[in-house]
């Protein structure tokens, strides 16, 4: 065999194929670097599985991650059409279309353990009054004005309640009368975006708040001079701090709650008591402390010299709203709380045969307490005494038992039914309510000089203890006048079981559990199946279920499940400061109450009481997602249409929306 030369081995189809395989390898090398310093699509290489990163030799230029995200998957339309669609929240997830920022800490890690600042200005945006805005499909094209801010003198503005000409009408304000619902008359409804105060930033996130939040988001200093002395408020530097106490209870609430549970151990909050009624709660810090005992407590005040107190309570992250005991009912249900409290709250109960306390008799559980903490309970001076005694007499007419008197503090109880109201002396004052009258009836209805009936089934006395009574179906489920072809248990287990679904959806494709929820609100609760999802998931927000004068009124079983709710008519403005809730969320609203008022006027609503940052989830037929997504523009919100968990072909749609912070 003849030996293989230098040249015969260079010719060899091995050496040939490394050769040319090498040369390939070079020019694509030096093309690819060629095209990434020209500007094109960085490529990234992971490794695993310590998932570091290596670049191409690109290491002078800056990376945005962004990019890598398919376009087909983000949450920004790829064309200009209405309608984006999305997976639906039960199968595969979306990428989080919200981004999440935080700090890098001594590890390497991302850490969002940081101080609350500026809001990011990704959801800042400079609105020039007068622009128009563009939208709509190809074939079908839309220009619209764009939404004024409103002058900075409304950036506090609750329509309803600063109705000046409306106030300046009343024949009488005696009985409290300017402090109740005024709301303005057609053509004077709000046509603006309520602006933020100067320096408004991101609310500090709960449990924090609690103790502390932004002064410029709340730029109001009466309170720290009113009752700093009392441990209601305090500043400090940039931030008001709240050291948990009352006028009454100046050492702290904690201890306060202690002593009424002391006194009176049948109370057992968070367990036979889960929803309170704090009647002039100032700050809300009774409220804000019974919810380390899962107790849920709605705080109430008016309007009136301490205008912002409910205001603080709200960006604390403490249920709340705008209410006044004057001439009509409050929109709570009858036998609605297992316990009212009253610290210095400033009402005559004996006033006018006893009219108000009829009032709290009437949202009173059978069985349940009511707690006064007030200078006629303790103090010997004679107009005192003399009101301890109207007091003592007014509540053994109304069959009241007084439990415990301790200090500065008088416990009575409710009967569990009416045998004591039919056993007093014939023409024995308050009478009892006439039995057509419904104690449930709350909208704009003026209050009545009578004793609510209990029911005789005894219906509201008998709820499970908490947290049991959450899924437990109430009595009074099957007295709710409701149009329905299957057994009412049955109706709240189909809609307890579609909403834990379609939350835990909503977790899994949209990272609900990233998202900073704390003050949320139902504007269409039902039996509140949305509410009990996002306990269910864990949420550590409240949730204010809002049942509309439109639809069946459900809110007796709400408060039997141990939830809070209110009545609201959505063609008018709600009793809330802007700027107080952090997730709004409507599901078949709109499509039953355009037959009613204008959606735009409720759009405006929401975006008046809805944070900057803050969402809004409006779940609704096709026939009004157009619009809906088109007002949701010219009010500056990032609004998207997306599928439903049943798919592109279903008849629902889910409009998300964020609300940016809009600057002149």
């Amino acid at each position: 065999m003849k030996p293989l030369t230098n040249t015969d081995l260079i010719k060899t189809p091995l050496i040939l194929k490394i050769t040319a395989f090498t040369l390939i390898s070079i020019t694509f090398f030096y093309l690819g670097k060629h095209w990434s310093n020209g500007g094109y699509q960085q490529l990234l290489f992971f490794s695993t599985p310590q998932n570091s990163i290596s670049i191409s030799p690109n290491d002078d230029r800056s990376f945005n991650i962004t990019p890598l995200i398919s376009l087909n998957q983000s949450d920004q339309p790829l064309t200009d059409q209405a309608t984006t669609i999305s997976p639906p929240p039960d199968e595969s997830p979306l990428p989080d279309p919200n981004r999440t920022f935080g700090i890098i800490d001594s590890d390497g890690k991302m850490s969002e353990d940081f101080e609350a600042g500026e809001f990011d200005p990704d959801i800042v945006e400079n609105w020039g009054n007068g622009s128009e805005i563009e939208s709509g499909s190809k074939d079908s094209r839309f220009r619209a004005e764009r939404y004024e801010l409103c002058p900075v003198s409304m950036r506090e503005y609750i329509p309803c309640l600063d109705n000046v000409k409306a106030i300046k009408r009343l024949k009488s304000t005696e009985k409290g009368e300017r402090f109740e619902r005024h709301c303005p008359e057609k053509g004077d409804e709000l046509n603006c975006l309520v602006p933020p105060p100067k320096g408004y930033r991101q609310p500090i996130p709960w449990p924090r708040s609690r103790d502390e939040v932004w002064y410029s988001n709340v730029p109001h200093s009466r309170l720290v001079e009113d009752k700093g002395g009392q441990n209601w408020i305090s500043k400090a530097k940039d931030k008001f701090t709240f050291p948990g106490g009352g006028t009454q209870f100046i050492h702290g609430a904690d201890k306060y709650l202690d002593q009424i549970s002391e006194m009176v151990p049948d109370i057992a909050f968070g367990r036979h008591t889960r929803v309170v009624l704090d009647v002039g709660c100032g700050v809300a810090s009774f409220g804000a402390y019974l919810l380390s005992r899962d107790v849920m407590t709605m705080s109430i005040a008016p309007k009136d010299v301490h205008e912002n107190q409910i205001q603080f309570a709200l960006e604390r992250g403490v249920p709340a709203m705008v209410a006044a005991f004057a001439t009509h009912r409050l929109p709570y249900p009858s036998q609605a709380f297992e316990l009212i409290h009253c610290s210095r709250c400033r009402i005559n109960w004996t006033r006018d045969d006893g009219i108000l306390l009829l009032e709290v008799n009437r949202m009173l559980r059978a069985g349940g307490y009511f707690a006064w903490a007030a200078q006629p309970v303790y103090k010997h001076e004679q107009v005192l005494e003399e009101q301890w005694e109207e007091m003592l007499n007014l509540t053994t007419r109304l069959c009241w038992e007084l439990v415990k008197k301790e200090g500065y503090i008088a416990i009575w109880q409710k009967p569990l039914n009416n045998s004591c109201y039919l056993n007093r002396d014939t023409g024995a004052k308050p009478h009892l309510c006439d039995s057509e009258d419904d104690p449930d009836n709350v909208w704009y209805v003026d209050l009545k000089a009578c004793i609510s009936r209990l029911p005789e089934n005894g219906y509201g006395a008998n709820v499970s203890m908490w947290p049991s009574r959450l899924h437990t179906p109430p009595d009074r489920l099957q007295s709710i006048q409701y149009e329905s072809f299957i057994a009412r248990k049955e109706l709240l287990k189909a809609e307890n079981k579609f909403w834990s679904e379609t939350i835990a959806g909503y977790v899994r494709a949209w990272h609900w559990k990233k998202f900073k929820l704390r003050n949320v609100m139902d504007m269409k609760a039902g039996f509140g199946g949305f509410a009990a999802a996002l306990i269910e998931q864990g949420f550590d927000c409240w949730v204010l279920n809002v049942v509309p004068v439109s639809g069946s009124n459900t809110l007796p079983v709400l408060y039997d499940r141990g939830l809070l709710g209110v009545m609201h008519d959505w063609c008018e403005p709600f009793d809330t400061y802007p700027r107080t809730y952090d997730l709004l969320h409507a599901a078949g609203l709109f499509s039953v109450e355009r037959k009613r008022c204008n959606m735009s006027t409720i759009m405006l609503e929401m975006d008046r009481i809805l944070r900057p940052g803050g969402r809004a989830y409006i779940r609704d037929t096709l026939d009004v997602m157009d619009e809906l997504q088109q007002i949701a523009k010219v009010m500056g919100w990032e609004a998207t249409v997306r599928d439903t968990s049943e798919g592109p072909h279903a008849s629902y749609r889910i409009l998300t929306c964020d609300k940016r912070l809009l600057r002149p």
